[in-house]
């Protein structure tokens, strides 16, 4: 009786051993899959660069949003002001900034002399900044469309239009 009683022991602790593995087990894979279902509403997945910007080409995650905001001026600014003059159409167009940017944008467009409609079309920079594609100024892209709709995906979009409007504003004076 008493083998038949630690047998049953045992076979208990192995159960419970086994159980809390599988508990375990599904616990990672929970995880695994909210991990998997934020990259997948903020479509997609980041990348960083070997200078440490972090470039959003389909998505970001937490990280690379936190990384976005603290990745200075340099991180979310326009490398070109046609891009520049884009991205400020789209700020306006989203609710990122004030609707008087378009009078700077209109100044920004005059001075690089894209005012004619067939002349921006002709411009991908200024093409892909309509879109909320940032290019950086240090050879990566930011999508802040796909940024979402999160408050730390808000705090970047806003932080890139800032910087890009203090960037127009720079270029007229």
């Amino acid at each position: 009786m008493k083998a038949a009683g630690k047998l049953l022991i045992a076979a208990m602790a192995a159960s419970a051993l086994f159980s809390g593995v599988a508990n375990a087990a599904s616990w990672q894979d929970q995880l695994s899959s909210a991990a998997s279902a934020l990259g997948q509403n903020n479509g997609g997945s980041a990348t960083t660069a070997e200078n440490g910007a972090t470039s959003a080409q389909s998505g970001t995650s937490l990280t690379a949003l936190a990384g976005l905001l603290n990745g200075g001026s340099q991180s979310l600014s326009a490398g070109t002001m046609s891009n520049a003059a884009g991205i400020l159409s789209y700020c306006v167009k989203n609710n990122l900034v004030d609707n008087n940017v378009d009078a700077l944008k209109n100044q920004v467009l005059g001075k690089l002399g894209l005012e004619d409609t067939q002349k921006q079309q002709e411009t991908t920079d200024y093409q892909q900044g309509l879109l909320g594609l940032l290019n950086t100024g240090s050879n990566q892209q930011v999508n802040l469309k796909s940024l979402g709709e999160t408050p730390l995906g808000k705090q970047v979009k806003t932080k890139a239009c800032d910087l890009v409007l203090k960037q127009g504003m720079h270029f007229i004076s």
